[in-house]
């Protein structure tokens, strides 16, 4: 693996490096070692995969307040997402910050998201399967997000939105506030 810093402090883009032969290619997506080494996150007690049908999909921008914060490990397995994290972190120099990745199948990369980032994303094609690697158990008392479209962020989603669930578009407007 190869840790790329991205430009949100603490969060990394993770490249595989498969190793191809004939049958095919082997690669790791974690390993204790070399994320300890990085100072990241090795403890991942909830393993979830989200499946989306339709290009133009939505889901975001979610997060866990204190004291449930989480860290994210999110990889595409089937097709391609438009991958947005936003820090809402007060005391962070990126604070209000937001930055977008394009994760899929073809690509090989994965986006490491601290603590106290909102985290969504957007598919780019039909059939879209992506698992997560989280560090804390889902609280749903501690679930919270962000509206998609806050004008405060104006993230450049790059579709028109297709499907969206009633949650995601009931999020308030992004206020400061402690995560």
């Amino acid at each position: 693996m190869r840790f790329q810093a991205t430009n949100l402090k603490d969060a990394w883009l993770i490249h595989l490096e498969p190793a191809h032969d004939s049958r095919g290619f082997f690669a790791r997506t974690f390993c204790a070692h070399e994320f300890a080494a990085h100072g990241l996150e090795i403890h991942y007690p909830q393993h979830s995969v989200s499946y989306s049908s339709r290009v133009g999909t939505l889901r975001g921008m979610h997060y866990q307040r204190e004291p449930h914060s989480e860290v994210k490990l999110v990889r595409c397995l089937k097709g391609a997402i438009w991958d947005v994290i936003i820090d809402i972190r007060p005391d962070s120099p990126t604070y209000r910050c937001w930055q977008a990745f394009e994760l899929s199948d073809a690509i090989g990369r994965q986006l490491y998201i601290p603590q106290g980032f909102a985290h969504g994303f957007q598919t780019l094609n039909n059939d879209v399967v992506v698992n997560y690697l989280i560090s804390e158990f889902y609280v749903p008392g501690a679930a919270s997000g962000i509206r998609y479209d806050d004008s405060s962020f104006a993230i450049a989603w790059p579709l028109p939105v297709s499907t969206i669930s009633k949650k995601d578009l009931l999020w308030p407007d992004f206020v400061d506030r402690t995560v």
